[in-house]
């Protein structure tokens, strides 16, 4: 009988391996810029030739790359799900907007069943953050920005992904980061100016989302976040309708 001979792991693949840990659960974020050589190999533990070693294996992988003036990053594109020229397609498109919030359903309802499950004190501590910094939005209705406000509401839903501690989910929701941003802008101010009580609404139901994760309520969660869709999608249908609506009013109007 023969047997195979046993390789003998290099200590760069250790390194590997934990760096790609790293980035797989989000520590290390797209773009992010790796701590220097001698403190990244003195937080390992290791050689810095050991380190470089590594380096340069996750950069023939892609997922690392060097730039001018020095620095190892992250690439700027792990996880961009969507390009530029197609991200303005499809936040100019209604029929895309409709999608997105359809796709928003079953994705976000599922992120916020597992976080509710696995979110850990350091998640829901971000989770609060998060969350204190869309009701501070909330609460200067008067004075803060359609964008500042959809920035905050899509952070919070981004906790929440981060939360759930499932790497496919994490980083879907962040390649769709910059969409759900401008999808959320998009959508409040029709909203806000279809039904007097639409604030209000979205204040509570956030509230209720964010406590049933906190709580670790998990089907709560999962039940709140679809309900908040649905509502979402029922108002800008009354949105689009009423657009319709004014639209032939103008066209016989014309015809007069």
């Amino acid at each position: 009988m023969g047997f195979d001979q046993i390789r003998q792991r290099r200590l760069s693949d250790d390194i590997v391996e934990q760096l790609e840990e790293m980035i797989l659960e989000g520590t290390l974020k797209s773009g992010e810029r790796l701590p220097a050589e001698r403190a990244l190999a003195e937080q390992f533990g290791v050689s810095r030739p050991s380190l470089r070693e590594a380096i340069q294996k996750l950069s023939a992988k892609g997922l690392l790359v060097s730039r001018q003036g020095g620095g190892n990053y992250v690439v700027d594109s792990l996880g961009s799900t969507f390009s530029d020229p197609l991200l303005h397609l499809l936040e100019s498109n209604p029929e895309a907007q409709r999608d997105l919030l359809e796709f928003r359903h079953t994705l976000e309802a599922s992120c916020a069943y597992y976080a509710a499950l696995r979110a850990t004190q350091v998640d829901r501590e971000r989770l609060t953050g998060a969350f204190e910094e869309l009701q501070n939005c909330y609460a200067r209705c008067d004075d803060v920005s359609r964008l500042e406000e959809g920035a905050a509401d899509a952070k919070f839903h981004l906790a929440i992904a981060e939360a759930s501690h499932n790497a496919v989910l994490l980083h879907t929701i962040r390649g769709l980061f910059d969409l759900l941003k401008r999808n959320v802008v998009t959508n409040i101010g029709g909203m806000y100016k279809q039904r007097t009580e639409t604030r209000d609404m979205l204040i509570s139901q956030h509230r209720e989302l964010y406590l049933a994760i906190i709580e670790g309520r998990a089907e709560d969660a999962r039940e709140v976040s679809s309900r908040h869709i649905l509502y979402v999608q029922e108002v800008l249908e009354e949105v689009r309708q009423e657009v319709q609506r004014m639209a032939r009013a103008e066209r016989r109007k014309g015809m007069e």
